[in-house]
């Protein structure tokens, strides 16, 4: 019983909140329909250039890697780092015992070699006369044939016995030349002027050269003349050209940029977690040796350069009204929207001088979308953009030209600087809801 006396108030309250809450949002006592308000940026005029941006390091042109042709233990060394070297200069020593040690038994074997010559030329005249000996009897009859033939043999094999005999004796010749210039090797000089970027050794410490030559030294022959690898992505790399100019900045001295020229566009493909980049190699003069090898250099590649542009920036470009927003626009300036999807819709009041737009009567193209979304017809190379005149937008024509990401350059269009772009409408939907929609 109580529930159903209080079940009309209950209603009632319930009415009387939402007609509040229509109220708030519609404000009917509001004078008139909410305001269109227009987001919008300001053209200008300055420099503007095309770029292409990339990662690279910085490295000398040329780079000598010194190694040990033997092995041994560093008794020596003469150079270390960031050391100016000569071609010739020493810059270390190797332990020479042992290797002293492999010439010692080097000349040993070749005296012997060579005394084994000797003996073989005595058995091979010795041999030489038995066998002429032999001979001379079978022409006399003194002896059997087979004698004869037993000491041909024993000449031949005698003869056989020197040719391998000198043979031993110039192999051993060799391994003396071989151990001596392993001891030459036991001093390492710089085969080349620079500096000398690092030492990988220590003194006392042993090297080996088993299968490859290992590392002492790294000696950049001129570090006045540099060069930048960079990593440039397969989307970009196509605007490089060989000779094209490229300015970069490197951590050490922020604030400064440096200049340099790309000399080479390398073919061969970096491919790193599916993105695949290419090394372009730039050539930099360093005349104060500020930059040094290992340098992370921000290198951005100049494709197009114009000194005093009219700027358009880019978000008044990419700026398109939709359906909604053109019908409040032509309704503000006192217009009436169309109905219908697929209309053209040609409406006055978008601004004084609207032939900028291109329709030879002075009033911009909009055709209502499908979707319901509105679409500007083609204009060809020409993009539009939305100038604020007096509070109203009015529709400009421009031709773009070289861009920066951020801003492009007009190249063709009746904009000036100082001009205000449309980049954003606001007030549209509250407009909407105190029209009861459209």
């Amino acid at each position: 019983m109580q529930l159903r006396r209080w079940l009309p108030r209950i209603i009632a309250v319930a009415l009387v909140a939402v007609g509040a809450t229509y109220l708030w949002i519609n404000k009917p006592w509001a004078d008139g329909p909410t305001p269109i308000t227009y987001a919008t940026v300001q053209v200008g005029r300055g420099k503007i250039a095309a770029q292409v941006t990339a990662n690279g390091t910085l490295s000398a042109r040329s780079t000598t890697i010194v190694g040990a042709q033997v092995s041994g233990r560093i008794t020596e060394l003469h150079a270390d780092f960031n050391d100016k070297v000569k071609k010739g200069q020493i810059l270390a020593k190797l332990d020479e015992q042992v290797l002293k040690s492999q010439i010692t038994s080097a000349s040993a074997a070749l005296a012997l070699a060579r005394a084994n010559v000797a003996k073989a030329e005595v058995a091979v005249s010795d041999a030489d006369r038995q066998f002429n000996r032999q001979k001379s009897l079978q022409d006399q009859q003194l002896v059997a044939g087979a004698t004869v033939e037993a000491a041909e043999v024993a000449y031949n094999t005698a003869k056989a016995s020197l040719t391998a005999a000198k043979a031993s004796a110039a192999q051993a010749v060799a391994a003396l030349d071989q151990a001596k210039t392993s001891l030459g090797y036991a001093t390492i000089y710089s085969p080349v002027d620079g500096v000398v970027l690092s030492r990988s050794v220590e003194l006392g410490q042993t090297v080996a050269s088993s299968l490859s030559a290992p590392e002492l030294f790294k000696i950049a022959e001129d570090l006045r003349v540099m060069q930048i690898n960079t990593a440039v992505s397969e989307a970009d790399v196509g605007a490089l050209k060989d000779g094209m100019d490229a300015q970069f900045t490197v951590d050490a001295f922020p604030g400064k940029t440096f200049k340099g020229t790309v000399r080479q566009v390398r073919n061969a493909p970096t491919t790193t977690s599916g993105v695949v980049t290419y090394d372009a190699v730039i050539d930099v003069e360093n005349p104060d040796l500020q930059l040094r090898p290992g340098m992370t250099a921000n290198v951005t590649f100049v494709l197009a350069e114009v000194t005093d542009a009219i700027k358009i920036p880019n978000s008044a470009l990419r700026f398109k009204p939709t359906r909604e927003q053109m019908q409040a626009i032509f309704r503000q300036s006192g217009g009436r929207p169309g109905g219908g999807s697929g209309m053209r819709r040609n409406r006055e009041g978008l601004g004084s001088g609207g032939g900028s737009a291109g329709s030879g009567s002075g009033r911009p193209d909009v055709v209502s979308g499908a979707s319901g979304g509105a679409r500007m017809r083609d204009f060809g190379d020409k993009k539009p953009v939305w100038k604020l005149v007096d509070g109203k937008p009015k529709m400009v024509l421009i031709k773009p030209g070289v861009t920066d990401g951020s801003a492009t350059e007009m190249v063709e269009g009746e904009l000036q600087p100082g001009d205000q772009l449309i980049t954003e409408i606001s007030g549209v939907a509250k407009q909407r809801r105190q029209m009861g929609g459209f």
